[in-house]
């Protein structure tokens, strides 16, 4: 298939390119390219995959409207995968409007690309984040999820929204992809296992935040691949079952579909940053602080909805997926 892959030079987004030219896709890979972390971790990613045929790099923004239009009407996609999206909870309460330029217009954009050109399937990354408040665990799709406690949250959920209604007016198939605390190799500067293994490396203090009282669904990256190429491959179809008197957040009427693709275990902070130290041979020095704004205490997938619609299971444990983490941040920082 012809594939629009957003967000190729990110983290997910490399992991899911590599798969898809592997088994013979071609795909247009997208990407601003933006400073919100090391642009130059960003500009190596691609290039692993410049290297491999059927692979084209577009440095384009996603809340560029007329460059997305020109993009799709000359392109002509069979199917898009959206990850493109400004990430991270907390520096949403430092840029609140660097998250409307990319995970609102941005979106939109995509959406209306969709629409105007026949596209067969669009899968976007939701998140975990949606959930905000919510303490009933696991989280499941059945569940309402009317509270986030970050303007990134609130985009996501925003993106559901904003997907549930190009399903129903024009019956673009849509499905979202709630992502849990994703990380592996080439993974982003920002997340806690990168952060971790560098200040241990370092010598430094790492923080560990509500005292390390956190839990986490933490999901190798190969696994979330797995999943969402499975995805990409069943459209969204509508549930002849769906009541409206019942208002089922997790499926409709019309071809949309959101699922939660995480590990489905999760881990205790400190048991993970066992797993850190175990892989790096040398102890961590912690500081213990208070939870941060935006924040939550714990996120646990139910994954049973995607199980049944695409067969997804999990298969990394977390120490091994952390080991291989490790042995690629020594060979990429020669450390």
């Amino acid at each position: 298939m012809k594939i629009l892959l957003t967000g190729a030079a990110g983290f997910i987004g490399m992991s899911t390119a590599l798969r898809l030219l592997a088994r013979g896709d071609e795909v247009v890979g997208l990407d601003n390219l933006n400073d919100y972390y090391d642009v130059s971790l960003k500009e190596d990613r691609l290039q692993q995959l410049s290297a491999l045929p059927g692979f084209r790099f577009v440095k384009r923004d996603v809340a560029d409207r007329s460059g997305v239009e020109q993009l799709f009407a000359e392109e002509q996609f069979e199917r898009v995968i959206h990850l493109a999206a400004q990430a991270g909870v907390r520096y949403s309460l430092l840029n609140p409007h660097a998250y409307v330029d990319s995970n609102l217009v941005g979106f939109v954009n995509v959406l209306e690309g969709c629409r105007h050109n026949q596209v067969q399937h669009l899968v976007y990354a939701s998140s975990s984040s949606v959930y905000g408040g919510n303490t009933r665990m696991p989280f499941s799709e059945h569940d309402s999820v009317d509270h986030p406690v970050s303007l990134y949250a609130a985009t996501k959920k925003a993106n559901e929204l904003m997907a549930h209604t190009y399903s129903h007016l024009y019956g673009l198939p849509t499905t979202g992809l709630r992502f849990f605390t994703v990380y592996g190799p080439w993974g982003r500067p920002d997340m806690a296992l990168f952060l971790f293994t560098r200040a241990i490396l370092e010598g430094r203090p790492i923080d560990v935040f509500n005292h390390g009282r956190m839990q986490r669904d933490f999901t190798y990256v190969d696994d979330i691949v797995e999943g969402l190429i499975r995805v990409t491959d069943r459209c969204a179809t509508a549930n002849a079952a769906y009541l409206p008197a019942e208002a089922d957040p997790a499926t409709s009427k019309v071809p949309y579909r959101v699922f939660n693709i995480g590990n489905h275990q999760p881990v205790p902070l400190l048991d993970f940053i066992a797993a850190i130290e175990d892989a790096l041979g040398k102890k961590a020095e912690k500081r213990l602080l208070p939870m941060q704004d935006g924040d939550v205490p714990a996120t646990w997938a139910d994954t049973a909805l995607l199980d049944d619609w695409v067969g997804f299971a999990p298969a990394t444990p977390v120490a091994e997926g952390v080991k291989r983490f490790v042995a690629w941040y020594r060979d990429y920082y020669e450390v």
